[in-house]
């Protein structure tokens, strides 16, 4: 397993206390060279562009690497993205790839340039993988049992903004990113036929707004066939963020749930993108058709 950072620097005693974790696991660790480095210009970086781009590729299309783990978010994956050969990916066939948050533009970027299957889950040096053993749990059963959690129940407390079950391949991440993807000539078109998980962290009402809006008026949103919503951590008062959910999304129709279990929260659920589910939205659940990794 290789560990990146396409995103922004990490804390190196985070990464090791990750690492530790995936090591009992029976995994073997690799740290990408430029992992721990951190951009000349721009502290939010880890790392150059290219510098992060060759890593992740250099990862990719290593024989005996199996998987790549993102280490942690933040910013810079679409920074970076656009320097990556997707030819050499896609003939370097299907990996495993985990991460979340900032990582949603590369889970796009898979989805739309290699058709591939990817698990939008913990990092290797996030709070909440080093320190939550559910976290850990869910991931582990994704990728050594995955048949075991061919149905994923959403977190106590998730209830159903809108009931019903619907049929579509799952997708989605972080909201903002999902909107800052817009217009780039390799983007999704929209979410039609998709189930659609949306999370973001750190955001306050007015904005989450403004990226619904977005979404809603490019009509990226159209034939949507079901929403899952994820957390939506030190955004402003949940009750105002609901109300916001309800507001813009309510009107599509279709089934919605609410707070089942994944993004930026403890014991966030390993969700995997690129494959077809059914979410019965009163029951709380996502049942995959097959193991997301076979």
């Amino acid at each position: 397993m290789a560990v990146v950072a396409p995103s922004g620097p990490v804390p190196d005693e985070r990464l090791s206390a990750g690492l530790d974790i995936l090591r009992g696991w029976d995994l073997d660790p690799v740290v990408a060279p430029h992992t721990l480095d951190r951009h000349p210009g721009f502290d939010y970086l880890a790392g150059t562009d290219a510098d992060r781009a060759a890593d992740f590729q250099a990862a990719w299309c290593d024989p005996s690497v199996s998987a790549v783990l993102c280490a942690r978010g933040g910013y810079g994956v679409q920074r970076m993205v656009d320097l990556l050969d997707w030819d050499a990916i896609r003939a370097a066939g299907p990996k495993v790839f985990v991460g979340f948050s900032d990582i949603t533009a590369l889970h796009e970027a898979f989805a739309s340039r290699a058709g591939l299957v990817t698990l939008h889950g913990p990092m290797a040096a996030g709070v909440d993988f080093i320190k939550n053993t559910r976290a850990q749990e869910h991931l582990r059963a994704t990728l050594f049992a995955p048949e075991s959690v061919r149905t994923i129940t959403a977190a106590e407390g998730s209830t159903a903004l809108v009931p019903g079950r619907a049929r579509g391949v799952v997708l989605g991440g972080c909201l903002c990113l999902l909107a800052a993807e817009l217009g780039h000539p390799h983007a999704r078109p929209s979410a039609r036929g998709a189930l659609l998980c949306l999370e973001d962290v750190g955001e306050e009402t007015y904005r989450l707004d403004r990226y619904l809006t977005q979404l809603l008026r490019a009509g990226w949103l159209d034939g949507v066939a079901g929403i899952l919503l994820g957390s939506w951590a030190q955004c402003e008062s949940y009750e105002s963020v609901r109300a916001l959910l309800v507001d813009r999304l309510g009107g599509l129709g279709v089934p919605m749930v609410e707070e089942f279990g994944f993004g930026h929260e403890e014991g966030a659920l390993t969700i995997p993108f690129g494959v077809t589910a059914e979410l019965d939205a009163e029951a709380g659940t996502l049942t995959l058709d097959e193991p997301a990794l076979v």
